[in-house]
């Protein structure tokens, strides 16, 4: 274990969202079952999912953006606020900019611009949304081991990749079971639900390596990751899990990924 601290902070990064996209393609893997999943399932799963979010928010992104806030000229406030923010505006450009379908969505209800791609892509570009600032996330986490005095640990960061591997589990089976209803191959279908991650290991290589080689950015990072990941959870995660009536088990579930993802930041961070 000592010598995978030490290995370069941008190889970790990748390495550690390569394990975040085969936890995706495992998800996926889901729809060679013989049996599909019910809307419980498919709702406690993405509640699960929006807790992890949220909580590797707060705990491993915005408290050590406030930590490293506090040592700079500028106002702390204002760092975090801003990174936050300019998170929160960067999803809200691309959920315009991009066509997408939400899963368990009819295709009329797609979002971003007018578009005739198909059903398999459009639920694909939706997950690859969410995983955007999920590798951004992990990204930065493992960039910051370059700098000791900021406080941040290998467990830290190994924690936060794992939590991100934990929910994308559910995300891949939220691509690849859909579609796999709607009549296209299973193998097809697991090929979709894995391609949504790929996006993982980019973001995360491009996270890492702006905070290694502009070291300021690394708290307006980690509050621009946090931004964008809640951001997703209060406008896609959790209005998707009510849409169903199963409200109660959802929110049990949204609850349980917070507090596992507490217990892992605080336990191994």
């Amino acid at each position: 274990m000592e010598h995978i601290k030490n290995l370069n902070p941008v190889l970790l990064a990748l390495m550690a969202t390569l394990f975040t996209w085969f936890l995706t393609a495992l998800g996926a893997s889901l729809v060679f079952l013989n049996k599909k999943p019910s809307r419980k399932v498919f709702d406690c799963s993405l509640g699960f999912a929006g807790g992890v979010m949220v909580a590797a928010s707060f705990f491993s992104l915005l408290l050590p953006a406030i930590n490293l806030a506090e040592e700079s000229s500028v106002p702390s406030w204002f760092t975090v606020a801003a990174g936050f923010v300019l998170g929160c505006i960067f999803i809200y450009i691309l959920d315009r900019a991009i066509p997408h379908l939400h899963p368990n969505m009819p295709y009329g209800e797609k979002e971003g611009p007018r578009s005739e791609l198909s059903l398999s892509f459009l639920l694909v570009l939706a997950i690859t949304l969410h995983n955007i600032p999920e590798g951004l996330a992990v990204g930065v986490a493992f960039g910051s081991l370059k700098f000791p005095a900021s406080g941040a640990t290998f467990a830290m960061a190994t924690s936060l990749a794992l939590g991100i591997g934990l929910q994308n589990l559910p995300e891949g089976m939220a691509v690849s079971v859909p579609l796999q209803g709607t009549g296209i191959s299973r193998r097809k279908a697991f090929w979709f639900g894995q391609l949504s991650g790929m996006v993982e290991p980019i973001a995360g290589v491009v996270g890492a390596l702006a905070v290694v080689f502009f070291k300021p950015l690394l708290p307006y990072a980690l509050a621009f990751a946090a931004g964008a990941m809640i951001y997703i959870v209060v406008e896609e995660v959790i209005p998707e899990t009510q849409r169903a009536g199963n409200t109660d088990l959802a929110t049990l579930s949204f609850l349980t990924g917070f507090v596992l993802m507490m217990i892992l930041d605080v336990a191994l961070g």
